[in-house]
């Protein structure tokens, strides 16, 4: 027979502290992979020279899909993605999700949505690279998916994140696939 004393059981205060320096880790990871969604976003918009130079930036009439998906794609899905590179539709389509993903993570609001889109997002991205060049199948696009669902089932946007103010707004506590 166990006898269980009260200093055994930890309080939900000593809960709460234990669990701090994963709540900081979760939302560091948030705004990590926030930023580079938004930051793909604003270098593929304005060509500040790391992946897109500036004469190829969207303001100067470059596109943000012509590059990757009419030269990078392998595979056996390779023509069905050089075809959709430089679509106007395609290059808002993808520029909305890369701003609207960015945004939403680095707020910590709508991660829900933002952690679906983004994980579809890096799907398609590594479904145009098939094989991985160094991995039978796993890449860095499928961790991060899967590091998006993490930070989605965690609630991540309350820490480090604008997540508890927005899940009480009326709007979301009604529509809770908002969070």
């Amino acid at each position: 027979m166990s006898t269980t004393y009260q200093h055994d059981v930890p309080s939900h205060t000593d809960t709460t502290t234990a669990m701090r320096p994963v709540h900081v880790l979760l939302g560091l990871t948030r705004l990590s992979m926030g930023w580079m969604f938004l930051w793909a976003f604003l270098d593929k918009t304005f060509g500040l020279g790391f992946s897109t130079d500036r004469a190829d930036s969207w303001v100067n009439g470059g596109s943000p899909t012509a590059g990757f998906l009419g030269h990078a794609t392998t595979g056996p899905l390779a023509d069905f993605y050089q075809g959709l590179g430089g679509q106007a539709w395609v290059d808002w389509l993808f520029m909305i999700g890369l701003l609207g993903i960015g945004l939403a993570l680095m707020l910590g609001i709508g991660v829900n949505i933002a952690a679906v889109s983004g994980a579809v997002m890096l799907v398609l991205m590594w479904s145009a690279m098939l094989w991985p060049a160094t991995n039978p199948f796993m890449d860095e696009h499928l961790v991060q998916a899967l590091l998006l669902g993490i930070l989605a089932l965690t609630a991540s946007g309350r820490y480090l994140g604008l997540g508890r103010m927005w899940e009480n707004l009326p709007v979301v506590k009604k529509n809770r696939w908002l969070v």
